[in-house]
């Protein structure tokens, strides 16, 4: 507090007034709803996946998040995606909430670590008060930036959702007790576009009784295809997130359809972004998340670091 102040207070008083600010900062932080909360009160959510630095500085994303604050219920961080190597997920999960007041996800593969060296991380985490975590087996290093690397995969994502799971109960993977339990809110990954709904519910009901809490899935376009998925997965009555990336350009939305398993363009959007490229797939994202505000628990944006783009399309609907 600056005591060099106009008004001739003493140094009491502006350490009182310090105390009180503080505190005030303190107790808004406290009650402000989580996003477990929030899925249980059954509150729409939105969540935005940004990718960490290669750096050992995270201002860049810093200033992506400050500019996300407030329109968005938390912020995933992934977990060196496609095998390129990053910053830790989880010391920027917690600098983002330490530094910045804006709740995380943290992403956990099962690529770098055996169990040891999981259970190690996660015990980490919820020392940090990172508590939020999406589980996934992860990819292989041979088409990252370091392909010469030697992939773990000792357990899958099933296996690190018991891992979690197993932690919160106040153990580890061992059976030995832990001082203090964790606390995770553990999320899973689905597949609307899955070609077999019953073994996608099959795979989530799995997922569930391994400790998944909620669900975030890959990018849907096909909003029939998406109503289909959420009905099907209805009788977990656990909260589903559905994916949302935003088209750049129609390269791009024919390469999501052609190429990556698991998305499907209707041919409807295929057309309206070949003629109208990225204001195009912007409207299409807009309308997306109109309805996916009908029919799901929320909504997780993988915005390839277009805030711009992101802030655009929370705002119109």
């Amino acid at each position: 507090y600056n005591i060099d102040n106009t008004h001739g207070e003493s140094l009491k008083q502006c350490s009182l007034k310090a105390y009180e600010a503080f505190t005030i900062h303190r107790i808004d932080k406290r009650y402000m709803m989580t996003l477990r909360e929030k899925h249980q009160k059954g509150q729409f959510t939105i969540t935005v996946e940004l990718d960490p630095p290669k750096s050992s500085s995270a201002q860049k994303v810093f200033e992506q998040a400050a500019r996300l604050k407030g329109k968005v219920d938390a912020i995933n961080i992934a977990d060196s995606p496609m095998s390129k190597m990053r910053m830790s997920p989880i010391s920027l999960s917690y600098l983002l909430q330490h530094n910045e007041g804006i709740e995380t996800i943290f992403h956990l593969t099962c690529r770098d670590r055996n169990i040891i060296g999981l259970q190690s991380e996660l015990l980490g985490a919820a020392a940090l008060g990172v508590n939020n975590i999406l589980t996934l087996t992860g990819d292989k290093p041979d088409h990252g930036d370091h392909p010469f690397a030697q992939s773990v995969f000792e357990v899958d994502c099933m296996g690190l959702l018991n891992i979690a799971k197993t932690l919160n109960s106040g153990r580890d993977l061992a059976g030995n007790d832990l001082d203090e339990p964790t606390n995770f809110y553990i999320g899973a990954t689905g597949n609307p576009g899955a070609p077999d709904l019953e073994i996608e519910r099959q795979k989530l009901a799995a997922k569930i009784k391994n400790g998944a809490h909620f669900v975030q899935t890959q990018p849907i376009y096909d909003l029939e295809q998406a109503k289909r998925y959420i009905d099907k997965m209805s009788e977990f009555n656990v909260p589903i997130m559905l994916g949302l990336i935003p088209l750049k350009s129609f390269k791009m939305a024919t390469y999501l359809h052609e190429k990556v398993p698991g998305i499907n363009l209707t041919q409807d959007i295929l057309d309206r972004v070949e003629k109208g490229g990225k204001e195009a797939g912007t409207e299409i994202a807009i309308e997306t998340l109109e309805q996916i505000k009908k029919i799901a628990a929320g909504v997780h944006i993988m915005p390839l670091n277009d805030i711009d783009t992101t802030l655009h399309i929370i705002d119109h609907v």
